[in-house]
């Protein structure tokens, strides 16, 4: 059994990477920022976790950052959406843990200086051990 930080960062990318629709609009799912890139892409960042339970079973709760990564002044907020979608599917089994909550919390969207944008999305899991 792994940590709940990295079962739920891996059940992430499974589920982002499974979804047809979300591939169609983007040119791959990444464990982390990609050393090398051609965006729109989305990049699975950090899972910070703290400790969180209840009276009888231990858990943790993850915060999770997924970034959608993409070039030019025109935004498209289809893949957004898609990925705030698959978010949801986050609650279930995962590699020994049940992750038994999951809240998006904070969303950002920025441009950057070399002419792209970064939507992020801050998603919050709470689990439980199994």
């Amino acid at each position: 059994m792994m940590g709940a930080e990295g079962a739920v960062r891996a059940r992430a990318i499974e589920l982002l990477a499974r979804d047809d629709a979300l591939a169609a609009m983007v040119h791959g799912i990444f464990d982390g920022t990609p050393p090398r890139a051609t965006a729109p892409y989305v990049a699975v960042g950090t899972a910070d976790g703290v400790d969180w339970g209840t009276k009888d079973r231990a858990g943790r709760e993850i915060r999770l950052t997924l970034t959608l990564v993409g070039v030019g002044g025109g935004v498209d907020d289809r893949a957004a959406a898609r990925i705030e979608a698959i978010v949801a599917k986050l609650r279930g089994a995962a590699d020994g843990w049940a992750v038994v909550s999951v809240r998006t919390i904070r969303t950002r969207f920025t441009f950057a200086h070399e002419g792209g944008w970064r939507h992020e999305v801050i998603v919050r899991c709470r689990c439980l051990v199994e």
